[in-house]
């Protein structure tokens, strides 16, 4: 098991109290490689916007990455995506992690006035938005005419000053081969379909990047899901939980899925106290059994 990365999910909650600045320096002084938010720009839940939190978060932090996990195109325009995405890169130093979906929740896209798509609709619309953001970040006055997204003669200074990876939050297979196609990481969640499903849907992503003259290693997998340290909790069909050693066993067996990186979503009621566990108890081992 080698070249494993490890993320904390960050709550976007704006209530009293709330505080991601400091649980994202914390993942960073214990070692997490990047942090990582939803994104829910609406709803009765107090919550801040995705991209602004990530970059307050990056102004307060010096080395972890941020990742959106993951933005739903259907809520921004792809040219302007790739404008925040190139600025929030450059500003951090290069520790932006683009996390794009294709928009799950339709009630969402139709409360901030984005169009009505079926499944089909939002996968192709991803697949364009990709080639948009690539196209603004590398082509000087880049034209491009898809079905759902369009651009003319778009000039956007400064670039990216590397390639800014893209991950895809993507489980169908239309959005799977997406995914092989266009994308530097996969990163779906635990939970969503059985443990069986994942190599199946690894070796799509896998078939796709090949067909594409790309490699399966282009494409990291990197699995969000649930985690609590605890002696005597009990796995979840969403996160792993247990003591120390048994996590390590779970995180193994998914590991052996195809990944190799997690985003955890901390589930003890005292998340800082929750990453410390992880960092001192879990990390060790899995870094070591590479």
């Amino acid at each position: 098991m080698t070249d494993l990365i490890f993320g904390v999910n960050l709550p976007a909650f704006a209530a009293s109290g709330a505080d991601p600045v400091a649980m994202a320096s914390e993942a960073e002084r214990l070692g997490f490689e990047f942090v990582s938010a939803a994104d829910h720009p609406c709803g009765p839940d107090n919550s801040y916007e995705t991209l602004t939190m990530l970059t307050w978060i990056a102004a307060r932090t010096t080395t972890i990455k941020v990742a959106s996990r993951v933005l739903a195109v259907p809520f921004r325009r792809p040219a302007m995506v790739a404008k925040l995405a190139a600025s929030l890169d450059q500003l951090s130093g290069g520790r932006l992690i683009l996390g794009l979906g294709a928009g799950s929740s339709d009630p969402e896209i139709a409360a901030v006035g984005g169009p009505a798509l079926s499944p089909a609709e939002k996968i192709a619309g991803l697949a364009e938005a990709i080639e948009v953001i690539r196209g603004a970040w590398t082509r000087p006055g880049f034209t491009f005419r898809g079905r759902f997204h369009r651009v003319t003669d778009l000039e956007m200074q400064p670039l990216p000053a590397r390639p800014v990876p893209v991950w895809l939050g993507t489980f169908g297979p239309r959005a799977l081969a997406v995914t092989g196609r266009l994308a530097d990481g996969w990163i779906p969640s635990l939970g969503y379909v059985p443990l069986d499903r994942f190599p199946v849907m690894r070796r799509r992503v896998d078939d796709a990047a090949l067909a594409a003259g790309r490699t399966p290693a282009d494409v990291r997998g990197v699995l969000n899901l649930g985690i609590l340290v605890e002696p005597g909790a009990r796995p979840q069909p969403a996160a792993v939980a247990g003591s120390a050693p048994q996590v390590v066993s779970q995180l193994r067996e998914l590991a052996g899925l195809g990944f190799t990186g997690f985003s955890f979503r901390v589930e003890n009621p005292d998340q800082l106290a929750g990453m410390r566990r992880i960092a001192d108890e879990v990390l060790p081992a899995l870094r070591s059994a590479g």
